[in-house]
């Protein structure tokens, strides 16, 4: 069984940028499809309550947000390289493309193509945007929408005009990785030549490079193996205070971390670890022990909290609880129409 294990779904675009990033390393990995829509029960017992698509997890460090994960893999497995050009650039470009193109592309989904969604999947994400979802503005709003991605898309245009290959030079890296995968949510959705991708020939190009890297050697898994593998396992984190942390917290504290556009899910835990790109909570959950949840610094909030008033657990559960555990799953699987 591999050690790295994907939460992911099919249609994903931020699973796709981590799937193409896989390929790009040559990793083999599991793959545990999740549900498109909540609930995601075993999901969130891993992450607290944090249901964002996808989420990485190493034994029983849980990764969340894609930023975080790719940095992960990096530093784990170092070559072939996510910055072959170097850091700093590639971490603003990528921030910078999925900031600005993704929720153009997917409007113009949402409004044009809602037959290509999973039931229920409009009103999901109504709650997850904190936004009302109104099918009549959305379409209102494609013609700009086209507009942007256009601006955008002809700016990545712009950085191949000298016949790079990629967006930073030979080899790709994390920005094209980051641009690609909304590319590739408007290529899935209207074709290789969407609008409006089909004035630009070269980024066209660019994408069937990306494409071409493909994803890895991907096995498939179920969510009850992950657990298990989170339930077996203890984390790599280690105790760590950042010097700099303008707030001067410390591990120990109990805090909430949250993200700040949309899935605002507050995960709440204790402090193990923490620096400028990266801060790490441990919590506990019944049915699979002390887990470490990691975050991104960048785009997540970070408060003060309490803990739940249930008792924590200090410890794995225990050989009766784990055949409990899986006596009342196999129930719970067998009642299922």
């Amino acid at each position: 069984m591999t050690d790295i294990i994907l939460h992911n779904y099919e249609i994903s675009p931020y699973s796709e940028k981590v799937r193409i990033g896989l390929g790009l390393k040559g990793l083999a990995w599991g793959s545990v499809e999740i549900p498109v829509i909540m609930p995601k029960p075993d999901l969130t017992a891993l992450t607290g309550g944090y249901r964002k698509t996808p989420v990485l997890q190493i034994g029983a460090d849980i990764y969340c947000d894609s930023q975080l994960i790719m940095r992960e893999l990096e530093r784990r497995h170092p070559n072939p390289s996510f910055y072959p050009a170097g850091h700093g650039a590639a971490d603003a470009l990528a921030w910078w493309a999925e900031k600005t193109t993704f929720s153009p592309a997917a409007g113009i989904l949402f409004a044009k193509r809602p037959d290509a969604l999973p039931e229920g999947f409009l009103e999901d994400r109504a709650k997850f945007s904190g936004r009302n979802i109104d099918p009549t503005a959305m379409m209102a709003a494609v013609p700009n929408l086209l507009d942007q991605l256009r601006a955008h898309f002809d700016w990545l245009d712009q950085m191949l005009t000298d016949g790079r290959s990629f967006l930073q030079g030979s080899a790709a890296s994390l920005a094209d990785l980051a641009a690609y995968h909304p590319v590739w949510f408007l290529q899935q959705n209207f074709g290789p030549r969407a609008a409006p991708l089909d004035g630009f020939p070269r980024l066209l190009n660019w994408a069937e490079r990306i494409a071409a890297i493909g994803h890895g050697r991907r096995s498939p898994m179920t969510s009850e193996q992950a657990l298990d593998v989170a339930r077996s396992a203890t984390s790599i984190a280690k105790a760590s205070a950042d010097a700099k942390d303008p707030i001067g917290r410390k591990p120990g504290q109990v805090i909430s971390v949250t993200p700040d556009d949309t899935g605002r899910d507050p995960v709440i835990g204790e402090l193990v670890a923490s620096g400028v790109h990266e801060i790490v909570i441990r919590r506990s959950e019944p049915a699979i022990g002390e887990v470490c949840v990691h975050f991104p610094r960048a785009g997540f909030v970070v408060a003060p909290a309490r803990l739940r008033s249930r008792r924590r657990s200090t410890s794995r559960p225990s050989a009766s609880q784990r055949a409990n555990h899986a006596r009342s799953r196999a129930k719970a699987l067998g009642s299922r129409p």
